[in-house]
């Protein structure tokens, strides 16, 4: 196993691709500026992504129960 005393580890890194691929793929940011956002900034958006989902889940359920 590799030191990460001078780097990053990788499974801290495979979560920052992770954050920046979610930004790009359901906020519309690019790579260079998910990647360049501040951590607590970055960390915002994507827990009002999740914010905003789970609202958008609960209309979907609401609106489905009242179809029936």
């Amino acid at each position: 196993m590799a030191s990460s005393f001078f780097g990053l580890t990788h499974k801290y890194i495979q979560g920052v691709y992770e954050e920046i691929f979610q930004l790009k793929y359901h906020g519309g940011f690019s790579i260079f500026e998910s990647y360049n956002l501040p951590i607590n900034i970055r960390r915002w958006f994507l827990n009002r992504l999740s914010e905003q989902f789970k609202k958008e889940a609960e209309q979907i359920k609401k609106a489905r129960s009242k179809s029936k």
